[in-house]
C-alpha cells in the first residue's frame, strides 16, 4: 500500500512540475540554445508572454561497420509500453529462467542474433544493447526522460530505474548519456539479479567530418539456483501436505553466482569530399528559424530605453527631430545627359513597378527557407571498435556428485567450492571509402569498399589453476553496393570475405531488398532477404576450461547458413506476413546432460559443444494481423515453425501473441489503453540452462522434459497524459489454474501472479 500511495504521489507531483514549469532554453535557427531564465521563481518575460519551448528530437542507430544512420523512432510511444518491462519480450517471445532481466534465448529462431565471440553476454540482450540498436539525438532542447517500474513486494520484488538524458550544442554537436539499474530480489530461492549499466554517447554532424562516439560500462551479477528440485511443487501441489510459497520451494543449487564485467569503446567517424548548392529546409528546420524569428521580434519590440536613467530618457526626448533650418538642399544639380547609364531596367508605368516589386518579395520570401546544403560524393571512414569482458562462475557450496568431472582442483577455491574466470578482449579496425548515392541524377547507388582488423585476446584456466592466453588475429575485405533514397525501390547487397587468420576461408554474403507501391488507396510493400554464411564457431564453442568443463576442439568445421525470406505487408488491412526457409550444416551447439534420482538429486551434470554434420531445414510462417473497430482493437502475432531435426534445432510448432484492448480518452486529454494479453506455445525440448556456464543448451540425455501448452495472460491499463506515460497490471492472473504448468526453461518456473506498474517521464526544459 505504501508503494501504491507513493507512486500516485510521485505522479501527481510531476503533473504538477509540468504544470508549473515555465522555464525554457531558446535556440535561433543556428541551433545555438540561449541560457534560460534564472531571475527568480517569476521566469516570464517584461511582457508577460509565454514562450514555447521548442520541443523535437530526432533519433537514429548506426551501422556498425561503416556509421551510416538509420532513423529510429524515440522510446516514448504509449503502445506496449506496459510490455516493455519484461525479460521475455514483448510479445513473450523469450524464454527465460523466470526473474527480472535473467538469462533469455528467443522461441522464433530466425530472429535470434549470431553467437558473438564472447558467448556468455548473449543470454542479456535485455540488458546490454548492441552499437547498431543504440539511439543517438539531435533535440532542439535539452531533454530528460526518466523510466521506473516495480512489482511484487520488498523481499521478493523487482525494480527497474533508467534515465536518459540529451542536449544539444548548436546544430552539429549533440552528447548525452543513459543510466540503467535493475534489481531482481527474485521471488524464488537464490534468483537474485542486480545489473548496471552506464553510457555516454556524442555524435558531430558536420557537412565534411561526422563523427560518432559511443563509452558504455556494464555489470550483470546473476544468482543461480539450478531450478527447482521437483516440478511438482507447482504442476500438483494438491500432492502436498504443505502449500508452499514460491520462495519455500526448495532448489537445487544455493551460494551461486555468475558475475560479468565489460567495457565497450566506439568509434565511428568520416571525411566526405563534395559540393554545394541550394536546397529547401525541412518541416522541422522552417520551424524551428520561424521560433528564432519571432523571438527576435520579440527582443527587438521592446522599450530600448528599459535601463536608462530619467535624466539620460529627458536627454533623448529633446533630441531635435526635422531638418535644421541651415541645411542645404541636395538633389537640384543640373544632370548630366551625357553620362546616362542604359543598363537600368527603366520602370515606365504603375503595373510595371508592382509586378517588379511582387517578383521581388517572392524571391525574399523563397530565399528566406533555402538553405546552403553540402552534397557529399565520397567519403572515406574509419570505425574502432574495443570490447573487454570479465567473467566468473562462483560457488561458495556444490551438491555431491553434482557434476561428472573434475579437471582440476586449484585456484582461488577448492573442494565444492569454484571459481572459473575467464577474460576476453577485442579490438576491431575497419577503413573504408564509399561512393554516395545521390549526389547526382546518375548516381543510383552507393558503393563502398572496407577492410577489417580484429584481434582478439583470451584467457582461460589451466591446470595448476593461472590463466593461459590465446591469440587471434584475422584479416577481412569486402564491399557493398545499396540504393535507400526514394519510396519505390531499396536493396543492399553485403560482401565480406576472411583472408588471414584463424577465421580465414569464412564468408559473409547479405543480401534485402524491398519494393513499395499503392495498391487500392495504400501502400504495399514487398520484401525480401536472403544470407549466406560459411563461418568458425566462436572461440568458446573451440576452446573453453574450467573446474567441471573442458573442451579444445581444433578440427570443427566451418558452419553453413543459408536463408531465404520474404515479407508482405499492406498498410490499409494491417497485414503483415513473413516466410523464411533456413538450411543449416555442421550446426554448432552446447549440449547439456544429467541424471534425476529418486530424490530429485541432480547428478552427473555435464556440458560438451557439438557439431551436426547433416543439414537441417527450418520453415517459418508469422502472420501479424491488427483490427480496429471503434474503440476495440485486436491484435495477433502468430508464429509457424517446423524444423527437420527438433532433437537438435527444437523450435515449438506455434507460437501465438494476442492483444485485445479499448483505446479512448477520458476527460478528451488522458489516453488510455485497457485490456487483456495473452502468449501461448506448444509443447516442445526447450533450451535447457547451465548455471556454470551462464547458456543455454539443448536437452540431452534420458530426463529430457518438454514445457508448453501453457497461456500466460495478462491485464492491465495504459496510460498517456502529455509527456507522462503510466500503467498498473496484474501479470499473469491465471496463476494456478489449469495444467499450472507455467515455465519457460526446463524447472525453472516463471513468477506467479504479480501487481505491477510503472511510469516514464518526458522532461524538455
Amino acid at each position: 500500500m505504501k508503494k501504491t500511495l507513493l507512486f500516485f504521489t510521485s505522479l501527481f507531483v510531476g503533473f504538477y512540475a509540468q504544470a508549473q514549469n515555465t522555464e525554457y532554453n531558446q535556440i535561433d535557427e543556428n541551433g545555438v540554445i540561449s541560457r534560460r531564465n534564472t531571475m527568480g521563481n517569476n521566469s516570464s518575460d517584461s511582457l508577460h508572454s509565454n514562450k514555447e519551448i521548442p520541443i523535437g528530437i530526432k533519433a537514429w542507430t548506426i551501422d556498425e561497420k561503416f556509421g551510416d544512420r538509420t532513423v529510429a523512432k524515440v522510446d516514448t510511444m504509449q503502445y506496449m509500453f506496459m510490455n516493455s518491462i519484461f525479460t521475455s519480450g514483448l510479445e513473450g517471445q523469450y524464454n527465460t529462467t523466470g526473474n527480472l532481466s535473467s538469462p533469455r534465448i528467443n522461441r522464433i529462431f530466425i530472429n535470434r542474433q549470431d553467437h558473438s565471440q564472447f558467448i556468455f553476454t548473449d543470454p542479456y540482450s535485455y540488458f546490454i544493447t548492441p552499437v547498431n540498436q543504440f539511439h543517438f539525438t539531435n533535440t532542439l532542447s535539452p531533454f530528460t526522460i526518466l523510466d521506473y517500474n516495480t512489482g511484487g513486494g520488498s523481499s521478493e520484488g523487482e525494480d527497474h530505474f533508467k534515465a536518459i538524458f540529451g542536449v544539444n550544442a548548436g546544430r552539429k554537436l549533440g552528447v548525452g548519456f543513459k543510466f540503467d539499474y535493475l534489481y531482481g530480489r527474485g521471488f524464488y530461492n537464490n534468483q537474485s539479479s542486480a545489473h548496471f549499466n552506464y553510457t555516454m554517447y556524442g555524435s558531430y554532424l558536420g557537412e565534411q567530418y561526422q563523427a560518432h562516439l559511443l563509452f558504455s560500462t556494464n555489470h550483470q551479477k546473476n544468482a543461480e539456483n539450478g531450478g527447482i528440485t521437483n516440478d511438482g511443487y507447482i504442476t500438483t501441489p494438491e500432492a502436498y501436505n504443505e502449500d508452499y510459497s514460491s520462495n519455500e520451494i526448495p532448489t537445487v543449487l544455493n551460494k551461486n553466482w555468475n558475475r560479468n564485467n565489460n567495457l565497450h569503446a566506439f568509434l565511428t567517424h568520416r571525411y566526405n569530399v563534395g559540393f554545394t548548392r541550394k536546397v529547401k529546409m525541412t518541416e522541422d528546420e522552417i520551424k524551428a528559424k520561424k521560433f528564432a524569428l519571432n523571438s527576435k521580434e520579440q527582443n527587438d519590440t521592446k522599450p530600448s530605453d528599459k535601463r536608462l536613467s530619467t535624466k539620460e530618457r529627458e536627454k533623448n526626448k529633446s533630441i531635435a527631430l526635422g531638418r535644421p533650418e541651415d541645411a542645404k538642399i541636395v538633389g537640384s544639380e543640373p544632370v548630366d545627359s551625357i553620362s546616362k547609364t542604359n543598363n537600368r531596367i527603366q520602370v515606365k508605368d504603375n503595373a510595371t513597378r508592382d509586378s517588379l516589386l511582387a517578383i521581388s518579395k517572392k524571391n525574399e520570401a523563397d530565399s528566406l527557407w533555402f538553405k546552403s546544403e553540402y552534397v557529399p560524393v565520397t567519403s572515406f571512414i574509419h570505425t574502432a571498435k574495443f570490447d573487454t569482458y570479465d567473467r566468473i562462475y562462483q560457488a561458495y557450496y556444490t551438491p555431491s556428485n553434482y557434476y561428472k568431472n573434475q579437471y582440476y582442483n586449484a585456484g582461488r577455491l577448492h573442494n565444492d567450492s569454484i571459481y572459473d574466470q575467464t577474460k576476453h578482449f577485442r579490438l576491431q579496425n575497419t577503413f573504408a571509402i564509399s561512393l554516395l548515392e545521390g549526389f547526382n541524377k546518375w548516381a543510383k547507388a552507393g558503393v563502398k569498399a572496407f577492410i577489417t582488423s580484429d584481434f582478439r585476446h583470451f584467457d582461460l584456466p589451466l591446470i595448476d589453476g593461472s590463466l593461459g592466453t590465446y591469440n587471434e588475429h584475422n584479416l577481412s575485405v569486402g564491399g557493398e553496393i545499396s540504393k535507400t533514397l526514394g519510396n519505390t525501390l531499396h536493396y543492399k547487397a553485403l560482401l565480406e570475405t576472411w583472408v588471414t587468420g584463424k577465421d580465414a576461408g569464412q564468408l559473409k554474403v547479405d543480401i534485402n531488398t524491398d519494393v513499395n507501391f499503392k495498391l487500392f488507396g495504400d501502400t504495399v510493400t514487398l520484401a525480401a532477404s536472403g544470407f549466406f554464411h560459411r563461418i568458425n564457431p566462436s572461440f568458446y564453442f573451440r576452446h573453453y576450461h574450467s573446474r567441471h568443463f573442458w573442451w579444445d576442439n581444433n578440427s570443427m568445421d566451418k558452419m553453413l547458413h543459408t536463408r531465404l525470406e520474404g515479407l508482405f505487408s499492406y498498410k490499409k488491412t494491417n497485414t503483415t506476413l513473413r516466410v523464411a526457409v533456413d538450411n543449416i550444416k555442421n550446426y554448432t551447439y552446447l549440449a547439456q546432460s544429467y541424471n534425476i534420482d529418486n530424490q530429485y538429486n541432480r547428478l552427473n551434470m555435464d556440458v560438451t559443444t557439438n557439431q551436426y554434420q547433416s543439414p537441417i531445414s527450418l520453415l517459418t510462417l508469422e502472420l501479424i494481423q491488427k483490427i480496429k473497430f471503434g474503440i476495440f482493437r485486436w491484435e495477433n502475432t502468430i508464429t509457424y515453425q517446423k524444423s527437420s531435426n527438433n532433437d537438435i534445432l527444437g523450435v515449438p510448432d506455434l507460437n501465438i501473441y494476442s492483444n485485445l484492448y479499448m483505446k479512448f480518452k477520458i476527460a478528451k486529454v488522458l489516453s488510455c489503453d485497457l485490456g487483456t494479453d495473452v502468449r501461448y506455445f506448444t509443447e516442445y525440448y526447450a533450451p535447457d540452462y547451465s548455471p556454470a556456464l551462464g547458456s543455454y543448451t539443448v536437452q540431452e540425455g534420458t530426463d529430457k522434459i518438454k514445457i508448453g501448452n501453457y497461456p500466460f495472460v495478462n491485464v492491465y491499463a495504459n496510460f498517456l497524459l502529455k509527456h507522462t506515460r503510466f500503467f498498473v497490471m496484474y501479470s499473469h492472473i491465471n496463476a494456478g489454474s489449469a495444467s499450472k504448468r507455467y515455465f519457460l526453461t526446463p524447472h525453472y518456473p516463471t513468477n506467479e501472479r504479480i501487481f505491477r506498474f510503472g511510469v516514464s517521464w518526458n522532461f524538455f526544459n
